[in-house]
């Protein structure tokens, strides 16, 4: 089913003179279609654990939960913290196939990635988007975490591979549920394909939101089983823990 939307496709004029912001429609003359103003308001995620990217008061640490319990990927790297308007602007784009912003999304996190780069974070070997199951992708018309994961490998030059991870069945959606009831619902859930090269590799996996990590985990501890040498997540924002806004 090609369903999902080509980098190649044209969604948006990105290469006009005069835009509008897509957050406040004033006119921009800025290669993206974001004016300065809106781009300084956004939820940028600040202090934050070194592990996972949860907000903290102070940084540079890592969160208790991290110290207890290391997960199986290495970072996690997201340039907002998920509140407004960066989650309405995440809604839209997944549950309205509002492509326009998601190659916005994209293109900021690329830049977001290249900055951390160039401070001396490893550049994976590949990217992976999380995949979705066959009913939700026809359902939904497209993958977003795909259509991100091919922004970032066309800006940063960085092959992807959307085929190497595979979600069976229908679960219930992980945001209907509490961290242990997402643990549960994922057992079994995903599974690497055959055709996957992953030995000694540097992975990035690619999503929308990291909000338990739940998902991170698994798909990490399966990348690595089948070989990956390190796994790293990338994804637009990070929800604060409970209680915390």
């Amino acid at each position: 089913m090609r369903c999902q939307p080509s980098i190649h496709t044209t969604v948006y004029n990105w290469l006009k003179i005069k835009q509008t912001c897509l957050l406040c429609d004033e006119s921009v003359d800025t290669p993206l279609p974001l004016c300065a103003e809106c781009e300084a308001d956004l939820p940028w995620l600040g202090s934050h654990c070194g592990v996972c990217a949860l907000p903290l008061a102070v940084d540079g640490l890592v969160c208790g939960h991290c110290l207890k319990r290391p997960p199986a990927f290495s970072r996690v790297e997201a340039p907002w913290r998920y509140g407004f308007p960066v989650d309405a602007l995440i809604n839209r784009f997944k549950h309205q196939a509002r492509w326009p912003i998601g190659r916005l999304l994209g293109d900021l996190l690329a830049r977001h990635l290249a900055h951390a780069f160039a401070d001396g974070l490893p550049k994976p070997d590949l990217l992976v988007p999380v995949p979705l199951s066959p009913k939700r992708q026809r359902q939904r018309g497209f993958n977003q975490a795909q259509m991100l994961a091919q922004v970032i490998s066309q800006v940063l030059d960085i092959p992807q591979h959307s085929d190497w991870l595979q979600r069976t069945g229908d679960a219930p959606a992980q945001q209907k549920l509490d961290a242990a009831a997402r643990r549960r619902n994922l057992r079994g859930a995903f599974t690497v394909r055959p055709k996957a090269q992953l030995k000694a590799r540097h992975v990035a996996l690619i999503d929308d939101v990291l909000t338990t990590g739940a998902t991170a985990q698994q798909l990490a501890r399966h990348l690595l089983k089948a070989g990956a040498e390190r796994v790293d997540v990338y994804c637009l924002a990070r929800t604060p823990a409970p209680g915390d806004h």
